[in-house]
């Protein structure tokens, strides 16, 4: 797999790049493997990477005073996923980031990625888009944990994001959507018996 082509394939969706801006930006980028559960970023580290997916699948998650794990952001190839509280505050993450298959990442530190956004207005105008998106995103979520019920989120969530459906398991996409596994099992039953 062109990993590069990948990244720049991703960027490109939103903005347009010459050849020198594409050739500096891939300098920068450096790419990583992660193994299967193997950790991107652990709780109390420092996130310094902007980590885009290029193979494989991510989970945000934190763990409360319980010990119960709450899962924040899924992540699938072109993704972007991070500890972005950590990233822009340079405090210690209060999330961990794990690879729930074989996966990799390119990444590249953040001093490189704001040499980047200051030289190339493209890339800033990137990265501008993918957090004002990504706000909206959050946004809504909020809005509908808030207004619908447990099952209409799951109904909106399987029609909006089949695909990671099926690459993710039970439990972490019922934590994803504030609710028990035995209650996205029923749902799930219900709804093949209306099928």
């Amino acid at each position: 797999m062109d990993y590069d082509a990948v990244l720049l394939a991703n960027i490109k969706q939103l903005v347009s790049l010459s050849e020198a801006d594409e050739a500096h930006i891939l300098n920068q980028f450096h790419p990583l493997k992660l193994n299967k559960k193997e950790y991107l970023i652990a709780k109390d580290e420092v996130s310094n990477y902007m980590n885009f997916i290029v193979m494989g699948s991510l989970r945000s998650f934190y763990i409360d005073s319980q010990g119960k794990e709450h899962t924040l952001q899924l992540g699938i190839e072109n993704w972007w996923i991070n500890d972005l509280y950590s990233y822009l505050t340079q405090t210690p993450a209060t999330q961990y980031i794990q690879s729930v298959e074989e996966s990799v990442v390119m990444r590249i530190p953040r001093h490189s990625h704001d040499e980047l956004l200051h030289t190339i207005p493209s890339f800033e105008r990137f990265f501008r888009l993918k957090i004002q998106r990504g706000y909206i995103a959050l946004q809504e979520r909020t809005i509908l944990r808030m207004s619908q019920t447990a099952e209409e989120r799951y109904l909106q969530f399987r029609t909006k994001y089949r695909s990671l459906e099926q690459r993710f398991p039970q439990y972490m996409i019922a934590s994803y959507l504030g609710v028990t596994t035995e209650f996205l099992s029923a749902v799930r039953k219900k709804l093949s018996t209306l099928n």
